[in-house]
């Protein structure tokens, strides 16, 4: 596959697994049956676990969440195509992406229930922790992708957000930077059409976001953000690229946030239910079931089987995470620096005498 196949510019957009289940055979890439079925296992274990956030955040066990519901082939898709050297810097809303590459789902549990310790990731992991402001992380990305060529060590860096994020400024800084200085980043844009409640079409005027790519000198490839094989095969040859010293890329991942921005969302106040349920046919687990069914590799019975193993894991996380003790306030000075700064050491000081007495 090449990027100038599918140029922005002229309106190409990448897509191998139509929302009928079809694929075209020159692209679709070489996968044997089990690994076929772990695709589905992915999107399907994060839909799951996705659900059983909501629904603790809405018995008051969890903190504000993102659902990513819609986007599980954005980001199982490219981490399935990530090598065991790649970094992952992700935003907030990367649920799949974090479980694909094996981080323990109590561990990421805990950091949605307040306890900083789920932001400890063990370095092995090769993940970030979550960030919460929009696009400042990629400034982050683009200085791990120039560590990582300074220290010589192999891999490339895939960093993840949303359509929102393209227009703050820290995005075109950490583009600028790495289009200059060929950093080995991959730029993985989630379009899910929506900024928490400004549609796509009134954040940038450009035809496509892809199209900044190629104005910072830097491939740009638009892609169907909801078909996991077109996913896979773009974050597989940016990484490629990337690792062998031929700069960065720039994804645009076309998909549908169908849930909320966050719990602290209310979406039926700024877009329509008939948009969301048009959406529907086009989310990815619903394609790739089909494609499966066609080759023969599902049945309803492998799927109820696979939801009842799903469930009784996400349960047996649930209640490691809960069973840990509920963060103190101090933990959100004690998590930050090797050595608070004085201002810090006070206002920490202040809080436990306010505190004090307290269980």
């Amino acid at each position: 596959m090449q990027f100038s196949d599918f140029d922005p510019l002229k309106g190409k957009r990448l897509q191998v697994l139509t929302p009928d289940g079809e694929v075209d055979p020159k692209l679709l890439p070489d996968f044997d049956d089990d690994t076929l079925r772990t695709f589905f296992r992915h999107m399907l274990a994060a839909r799951l676990v996705d659900r059983q956030c909501m629904a603790l955040q809405r018995e008051g066990r969890l903190g504000t969440y993102p659902p990513l519901e819609g986007q599980e082939a954005c980001q199982v898709g490219s981490t399935m195509a990530l090598a065991a050297t790649d970094w992952i810097v992700p935003s907030f809303r990367e649920l799949a992406a974090t479980l694909v590459r094996g981080v323990p789902l109590e561990m990421i549990l805990l950091y949605w229930m307040g306890n900083e310790e789920g932001s400890r990731i063990p370095r092995d992991f090769r993940l970030l922790p979550v960030s919460i402001p929009v696009g400042t992380h990629t400034l982050h990305a683009v200085g791990m992708a120039m560590a990582l060529r300074y220290r010589q060590e192999a891999g490339a860096v895939v960093c993840y957000f949303g359509d929102g994020a393209t227009s703050e400024g820290d995005f075109h800084e950490a583009m600028t930077f790495a289009g200059v200085r060929r950093a080995p980043v991959v730029f993985f844009c989630q379009n899910n059409a929506w900024a928490i409640s400004v549609p796509r079409k009134i954040q940038c005027a450009a035809e496509t976001l892809a199209a900044k790519g190629v104005g910072y000198g830097m491939p740009g490839i638009q892609i169907d953000g909801n078909d996991p094989f077109a996913v896979y095969l773009a974050t597989r040859t940016a990484l490629q690229q990337a690792r062998a010293g031929g700069g960065p890329t720039f994804i645009e991942a076309v998909t549908y946030r169908l849930g909320p921005h966050t719990t602290s969302d209310d979406p039926s106040r700024y877009r329509e239910d008939a948009e969301v349920e048009r959406m529907r046919a086009l989310e990815p687990l619903v394609r790739f079931r089909r494609f499966l069914e066609k080759r023969g590799l599902w049945s309803q019975g492998w799927e109820e089987g696979l939801v009842r193993e799903l469930e009784e894991w996400i349960e047996a996380a649930v209640r490691q995470a809960e069973a840990h003790p509920g963060p103190r306030p101090q933990d959100v000075f004690d998590h930050m620096f090797a050595e608070l700064p004085p201002h810090l050491a006070r206002q920490r000081a202040e809080l436990l005498a306010a505190h004090a007495g307290e269980e």
